[in-house]
């Protein structure tokens, strides 16, 4: 896969490069291990909640949501949004919304993320969130008894909160390993190659110090090549950082003593070590570092991309994950779009046609010839109905509820939009960037405009 690129970045001038861990140095077998999120949550919203056993039947359909998805809390809505915060898609609970009714809703409205009333679904960890969100709200449509929809959103997204912070999901990935983790030689080669060219390595990740390590023991340990253990590769590793209050609030650094675990209060430079909590801003300037030396890698567009970006204005690079499988649909569906293109060029000659009869009608006071008008319609149609079809062919290359990743319609997706703002370089995992050595000059290809495109 290549490396995508939004702003310029020379690695030349890149000092210190930090990783999140978890879907970035590591990663997950996502439909594995969102499956058993949502076998767990389901069983605690029945244990911890109240509510009824029945819910736990439910089986987990991973399609059911994809990143950049947003929840209308008030009405039991997932909808999928446009760059302009317009909604394009969406469903209550898992029936469509009929679009007469999402155009009397959403029509005239700006989604906006800041109102407590939507709740976005950004990484690879929310997918159950959103599938459960849309089957409990089917079910309370069917008339089980369940909370009102502002409530079923809390109360999921805080049971899914308690199972990744008590050990419910953390001990069984403990427990199988190769299930839910995938081991990637490929990264570990790249960080020693960084290394080797005189970067500084960090780790901030949200996991604790006992899951960090034994995710880093078996994912980079065994494929070191010119270093013991992971300790020695990174300089410096930030457990429980609480991304992104890490970057937005002061907070104080704790030391590891990486044999015991255990904790104490840490008052000089983080200059190497293992740490709990803590501040970038400490971080960076305990380095001696500027903002744009540093280069930053994780998989959540707020907590790794868009906090950065506002606060010390680190250079950036998103992983995601799901975007590797619709590049491929994207290439397989080539020829259908191809077509497509070609019938919306005959489509906008034919309009052109219809608008010229209607211009010697309306200017000249000379009415077109019936069988002229009638028969430029019947061609139009004849073109929706191929492109229809051809939609139709198109659409089954990608999630069959919710379409392309990066697309709402012919607009860009919400998550297309913040990834585009907010970092420098994207990828679909942290490998992609063995193909480019650690002085490459990463430059943006140059954006058509629309009123480019007619004069090139």
């Amino acid at each position: 896969m290549s490396v995508y690129v939004n702003r310029t970045i020379n690695m030349k001038k890149i000092k210190a490069i930090g990783f999140d861990m978890d879907y970035t140095i590591v990663r997950y077998n996502t439909e594995a291990f969102e499956k058993l999120t949502h076998n767990e949550v389901l069983k605690k919203l029945v244990s911890l909640k109240g509510y009824p056993e029945e819910i736990t039947k439910l089986k987990f359909d991973f399609d059911r949501s994809i990143q950049g998805l947003v929840i209308d809390k008030k009405r039991g809505h997932i909808l999928k949004v446009s760059r302009f915060g317009k909604v394009k898609e969406a469903y209550h609970g898992i029936k469509p919304l009929d679009f007469k009714e999402q155009q009397r809703i959403y029509a005239n409205r700006v989604i906006d993320l800041s109102l407590d009333q939507f709740q976005s679904l950004d990484t690879s960890f929310s997918i159950s969130n959103g599938v459960l969100f849309g089957q409990l709200v089917g079910l309370k449509s069917e008339g089980l008894d369940l909370p009102d929809f502002y409530v079923l959103a809390d109360e999921i997204k805080e049971v899914l909160d308690i199972c990744h912070a008590d050990g419910t999901l953390k001990d069984q990935v403990a427990e199988d390993l190769p299930h839910f983790i995938i081991k990637e030689e490929e990264v570990v080669t790249l960080l020693e190659r960084y290394k080797a060219y005189g970067k500084m390595l960090l780790v901030i990740t949200n996991s604790d110090y006992k899951y960090t390590k034994l995710l880093l023991d078996y994912a980079i340990n065994p494929f070191l090549k010119e270093h013991d253990s992971w300790q020695d590769l990174f300089q410096v590793t930030i457990t429980l950082a609480r991304k992104p209050s890490f970057f937005t609030t002061n907070n104080h650094f704790l030391k590891i003593d990486p044999d015991s675990g255990l904790m104490s209060n840490h008052y000089g430079p983080i200059t190497e070590g293992i740490f709990q909590g803590g501040f970038a801003g400490k971080l960076q300037d305990d380095l001696g570092m500027d903002g744009q030396e540093v280069l930053y890698l994780g998989d959540h567009i707020y907590g790794d991309v868009v906090s950065i970006k506002k606060t010390f204005n680190w250079r950036t690079a998103m992983v995601l994950d799901p975007l590797a499988q619709e590049i491929e649909a994207i290439k397989k569906s080539s020829p259908i779009q191809e077509q497509i293109d070609k019938l919306m060029e005959k489509k906008e000659k034919l309009e052109t046609t219809l608008n010229d009869l209607e211009v010697s009608k309306f200017e000249k006071g000379t009415p077109p010839k019936k069988e002229d008008v009638n028969q430029t319609y019947a061609q139009i149609d004849k073109v929706n109905q191929s492109i229809s079809e051809l939609i139709t062919q198109f659409k089954t290359h990608f999630n069959p509820y919710w379409g392309e990743l990066m697309r709402a319609g012919q607009e860009e997706s919400r998550m297309a939009d913040q990834v585009e703002k907010y970092a420098c370089l994207y990828v679909t995992k942290i490998s992609d960037l063995m193909d480019y050595s650690p002085r490459t000059y990463f430059r943006p290809n140059r954006r058509v405009l629309p009123h480019e495109v007619e004069n090139l």
